[in-house]
């Protein structure tokens, strides 16, 4: 048995969660709903506000998937039921950020504009034009489109200036200055 796959997942009260006859999840909160696909042997088990994954040892005999599928269960239900919030913070002069449409719009000291599509399940919001709040239900889209957004312009190491998460720490190096210095 997996360690993480053997333990269960405290229900909130205003999730519910159905199985189908494929073996697929319909999970469904305040904040939307949300599917997960179970693969052959794991199947769905609720006791008083409580879900859990239990193997069938003969069709499913890895370890590993019972405790992936535990973990995305719960992301699953943790995202419809209080949602996921990634912060970035824009660092530079002249560096700002505005939401147009179904896109965002980053200016960040290039000659050419750089827009990049919001997906549909995720909401995004610019605050005093240099912080960049993004929130959805699915962990893995808000992750990865803040990663998209933050690849446009990581963090350089001499003056930090870029893009960067709410609370990411950026080594600075010293630069030529130093050199002499020694």
């Amino acid at each position: 048995m997996s360690r993480l796959g053997k333990m269960p997942i405290s229900l909130p009260k205003q999730v519910e969660i159905k199985a189908t006859k494929e073996n697929r999840l319909l999970i469904k909160g305040p904040k939307g709903s949300a599917e997960l696909q179970l693969p052959l042997g794991l199947t769905l088990k609720i006791e008083d506000n409580m879900a859990g994954l239990e193997r069938d040892e003969t069709i499913c005999t890895e370890g590993a998937d019972h405790g992936l599928y535990r973990s995305l269960l719960k992301n699953c239900i943790i995202g419809v039921s209080e949602g996921y919030e990634v912060k970035l913070t824009l660092i530079g002069v002249g560096y700002r950020a505005n939401v147009q449409g179904d896109k965002l719009d980053l200016q960040v000291g290039f000659s050419h504009p750089t827009a990049i599509p919001i997906p549909k399940t995720l909401q995004v919001l610019v605050d005093k034009g240099t912080a960049i709040s993004i929130k959805g239900i699915n962990k893995q889209e808000v992750g990865q489109f803040a990663a998209t957004v933050r690849a446009v312009k990581p963090p350089e190491p001499y003056k930090g200036k870029g893009i960067r998460y709410e609370n990411e720490y950026v080594r600075k190096k010293e630069g030529k200055a130093a050199k002499g210095k020694a």
